[in-house]
């Protein structure tokens, strides 16, 4: 190690936090501390370990710089971020790319030199004034093949607080690997700070994630997606390393499917937002390892996954006790929990979009001082909380926890589903005939309607390849051939679904009750167990009638008439075609390096509707294919 750069360090750091750091025997890690150190030159540094006296000293941080506010539930805090700093920055985040270097049009690259020539500029000197909190995290569980070490540079004490809550301490774990240790690194700052200690600059707002070096920056913004660096944007790191490697990191829950005889088959399951990821995660009577991102590798023949996180950074509105019990039940418990951009009442009381009761006639909120009836300068109605508004808990919180969440085996992985809003082709369960089959015409296939109510316009249909589209470091069609060669090797592979919440009848109306999903999850159970057969159409497998009909008597005490079986599991020939055309399309246009199996995954799809549309006609019910 540089003589300069570690006196530079101790000049810094100060003994105590020079002696905390030395613990870790890794060269490049002083170095890339020290060289932001200089650069955003913070007028003092914290070295955090995972010792509790120093976790509470970030916890008390964020509340001595009036970035959280506590309330009246002992360990409920409460953030806000400026008024138009509330979600992701689509338009700012961008992979950074050598001159010449192309990851499709569907990816949003920037040039790598002057990207990182800009964002030096704009973290010149940023943290000035402020105190740096230097954090050590694990991704995945410690001590483990899927342990992936990430230190965040951030002069924001909510940033490391959330952190603390959503990922496991690293501390020890960089220790361990000492300079062996192949870390993420990510420097945040929340920039200057306004009279609600938002940031200001939203103008130079910049999200860079730096392939390269494996860095993150983050600037001049305070939002979770945008500085919560572990999330989404390490993400976009680790897709990049496991392609390399030959692992898998998928924007997928995993939960425990409990079956007879106290069986526990383990799925994971990819949703775009807004069509029933979290509620699927929350099933009663289920397990939840976790609710949004995951990585999967191959141990032994069979398909393992951890959960990359250990808590939930969870949309609130909407939240109510009765049809979300678990998470209502954990969010009025006395325990550590951030609420972001809700009502704060004059009691210490908060409210957000729907929750139980009536709304508070006034109170704090993302906008500040607030009543109902209160307007933007653009004269739209404020509401009581923001739509994207969130809440930060540990999964530790929840009483159907699954107790493999630290597992550093992970665990096996019987069943991938995926699922979309979809009103009028996809059935609400479906296997696919083999893993090829599945990734082309369930993942890869991936759509999702709008809704009126958030984006306008009802119906648009939006491709989104597994779920995993925003997030993307390596083009559509290598990433797409990674996953088909996933299954390479394996003596068992995991089975594939497609799920659908959201069909509708000929009236419009959807054509399954909410509580309808513990079906599909109960029979997908039994079918990776191979306990019960299946119904083969040109589009995959569904399930028999009689399976159904027990299955829902037993787990809802419903009547399930064959009538409805009917009119759910009908084939929809017309739109099965259509979608077809419509993928085939996307591919065509936006995607350079498609693999050739995909295209003919979905022709010899193709000609089996034909060949059974010509035999049965356009609308199939299931006792025809019988």
């Amino acid at each position: 190690m540089d003589d300069k750069i570690m006196d530079f360090l101790k000049q810094r750091l100060g003994d105590n936090g020079y002696s905390k750091l030395m613990k870790i025997n890794n060269p490049n890690l002083h170095q890339f501390i020290a060289k932001y150190v200089e650069h955003c030159n913070p007028d003092k540094v914290f070295i955090c370990t995972d010792a509790p006296e120093d976790i509470k000293y970030i916890r008390e941080a964020a509340i001595r710089n009036g970035e959280e506010i506590k309330l009246a539930i002992e360990g409920h805090t409460i953030h806000y971020d400026n008024y138009y700093d509330q979600a992701r920055d689509k338009a700012h985040t961008l992979i950074l790319v050598p001159k010449g270097v192309d990851l499709g049009s569907t990816i949003k690259t920037g040039d790598r030199d002057e990207c990182l020539k800009e964002i030096y500029e704009i973290m010149k000197d940023i943290m000035k004034g402020k105190e740096l909190y230097v954090r050590f995290f694990c991704l995945g569980p410690t001590n483990s093949e899927f342990s992936q070490p990430v230190i965040q540079l951030t002069d924001s004490a909510y940033v490391a607080h959330s952190e603390d809550i959503l990922y496991r301490i690293g501390f020890e774990e960089f220790v361990r690997q000492g300079p062996n240790a192949r870390f993420f690194k990510i420097v945040h700052s929340a920039g200057e700070l306004d009279e609600r200690n938002t940031s200001k600059n939203l103008d130079k707002r910049r999200i860079y994630i730096d392939l390269e070096d494996n860095i993150v920056y983050s600037a001049n913004t305070q939002y979770g997606g945008n500085t919560i660096g572990l999330k989404k944007l390490s993400m976009r790191l680790a897709i990049n390393r496991g392609s390399k490697e030959g692992w898998l990191t998928e924007h997928m829950l995993v939960m425990g499917v409990h079956g007879p005889n106290n069986r526990v088959t383990y799925f994971t399951g990819a949703f775009p937002s807004l069509c029933g990821k979290t509620s699927t995660s929350m099933l009663d009577n289920e397990t939840i390892v976790g609710d949004d991102i995951a990585y999967l590798r191959k141990k032994d023949g069979e398909v393992r996954a951890v959960n990359v996180e250990k808590g939930v950074f969870g949309i609130i509105m909407g939240i109510n006790s009765k049809d979300d019990p678990g998470i209502w039940k954990a969010l009025h418990t006395p325990t550590e929990i951030i609420f972001s951009n809700i009502l704060m009442t004059p009691e210490k009381g908060v409210h957000w979009i729907d929750k139980d009761g009536e709304i508070p006639a006034k109170g704090i909120n993302y906008s500040g001082e607030w009543e109902i009836g209160k307007k933007d300068k653009d004269g739209k109605e404020i509401t009581v909380s923001h739509r994207n508004a969130r809440f930060t808990i540990s999964l530790e919180n929840f009483d159907n926890l699954d107790p493999t969440l630290h597992d550093s085996k992970g665990v096996v992985v019987s069943g991938m589903v995926y699922g979309g809003r979809d009103s009028d082709t996809w059935v609400p369960i479906e296997e696919s005939f083999d893993w090829a089959h599945g990734i082309i015409t369930k993942g890869a296939s991936l759509e999702s309607e709008t809704t009126a109510a958030t984006l306008g316009q009802e119906g648009v249909r939006k491709f989104n390849l597994m779920s995993n589209l925003d997030f993307l470091s390596i083009p559509l069609g290598k990433y797409i051939q990674a996953n088909l060669d996933f299954a390479k090797g394996l003596e068992k592979a995991p089975l594939i679904f497609g799920v659908n919440y959201f069909l509708k009848g000929k009236d419009r109306n959807f054509l399954n009750a909410k509580t309808d999903k513990k079906i599909w999850y109960k029979w997908a159970e039994l079918r990776a167990n191979g306990d019960v057969g299946a119904i083969d159409t040109p589009t995959g497998r569904i399930p028999k009638y009689e399976d159904l009909k027990r299955l829902f008597k037993e787990v809802l005490n419903k009547d399930y008439t064959e009538e409805d079986y009917k009119k759910q599991f009908t084939i929809r020939i017309p739109e099965s075609l259509a979608k077809i055309e419509r993928i085939k399309k996307v591919y065509e246009t936006q995607v350079s390096d498609t693999p050739k199996v995909l295209f003919d995954t979905l022709e010899a799809q193709r000609q089996r509707l034909v060949e059974t549309q010509k035999k049965y006609g356009d609308y199939i019910t299931p006792d025809k294919l019988v």
